[in-house]
């Protein structure tokens, strides 16, 4: 009998141990859950419908939408509408992150560098780093009143003779691409300049001396031991920015709105007006769609990217 009472003291606290164990293992799920379920009605649901929408015609207005399959793809990749939104989309994001790269550089070269003095180095960090603290709302309201026609701008271009009259940049067909590209420049620039910055205070001062020591210049210290050392980041960041722009929606509709006669409307801008000024639902997601899966290429590059250098 007592070895029976020994041998049930022994075996009983067993099933404590697995009931701690299974509690154990469930604990990491249960702390993810509300994230998991954030992400899913906020990002996985709203997904799905916008490609339901785009497979069906007369969605949300009509109470009994028609399947009609790949036919709103059809009918949005052969819109000269949508090819003039992603070419104005293309140059309005080249020329903006190949903008930022250069600007955000030499502005990170130029506070880096040592011949400065600390406080004027502090007072220019400041002042670089302003534009990136203005939302999208304020960018746009204050660079209205700069190109306004008889803004700042304009009153210094023809107070200089650079122009004989003022030009309404933003009205203008031939000129709104190019103001608003120059505003979107202005504004993410300092983005650049920070990761740069951060990246080059990394550099170790041992390799530009043994370049000297070689007879490097500066550009060639640039050349061989700036970039590389810099290449994860601008490459990463390139992605990252080239993300961001395509996207752009808030600093165009506060500034032109997509006009004058198109001339900046982009893809973000061209898919608001179909749904909400033409209230074709069907065709705006069908172009929301299209743009998803361009952003998920750029993304898929930039996640590999980030775990070649995790690893």
């Amino acid at each position: 009998m007592a070895q029976n009472d020994q041998r049930k003291r022994a075996a009983a606290p067993a099933p404590r141990r697995h009931h701690r164990t299974l509690k154990e293992r469930l604990e990491p799920y249960l702390l993810i859950a509300p994230t998991v379920l954030l992400i899913l009605g906020l990002m996985v649901v709203p997904i799905a419908i916008v490609i339901g929408y785009s497979l069906y015609d007369n969605v949300v207005t009509n109470p009994n939408p028609v399947f009609v399959g790949a036919a709103n793809y059809v009918t949005i990749l052969t819109s000269p509408a949508f090819w003039g939104a992603a070419g104005n989309t293309l140059v309005f994001t080249v020329a903006s992150v190949v903008a930022h790269m250069v600007i955000g550089m030499a502005f990170a070269m130029m506070l880096n560098s040592k011949t400065m003095a600390r406080v004027p180095r502090a007072i220019f960090r400041a002042i670089y780093i302003l534009p990136w603290i203005f939302t999208a709302s304020v960018v746009a309201v204050l660079w209205r009143l700069l190109l306004d026609p008889s803004g700042v701008i304009n009153y210094l271009l023809t107070s200089l003779g650079v122009v004989h009259d003022a030009v309404p940049w933003l009205g203008t067909a031939s000129t709104a691409l190019l103001a608003v590209t120059v505003i979107n420049i202005w504004s993410g620039y300092p983005f650049f300049m920070i990761s740069l910055l951060a990246g080059l205070q990394n550099v170790s001062t041992d390799l530009y001396e043994a370049a000297r020591v070689d007879g490097a210049g500066f550009f060639r210290q640039f050349a061989s031991v700036t970039l590389p050392a810099l290449r994860p980041i601008l490459y990463s960041m390139a992605l990252l920015d080239l993300l961001w722009t395509t996207q752009q929606f808030t600093l165009i509709w506060a500034t032109t709105g997509g006009g004058p006669l198109g001339a900046t409307e982009m893809l973000s801008t061209f898919t608001y007006k179909l749904a909400f000024n033409s209230y074709q639902f069907s065709m705006a997601s069908t172009s929301a769609v299209l743009v998803l899966a361009a952003s998920l290429i750029v993304a898929v590059f930039y996640v590999r990217r980030q775990r070649k250098e995790a690893q």
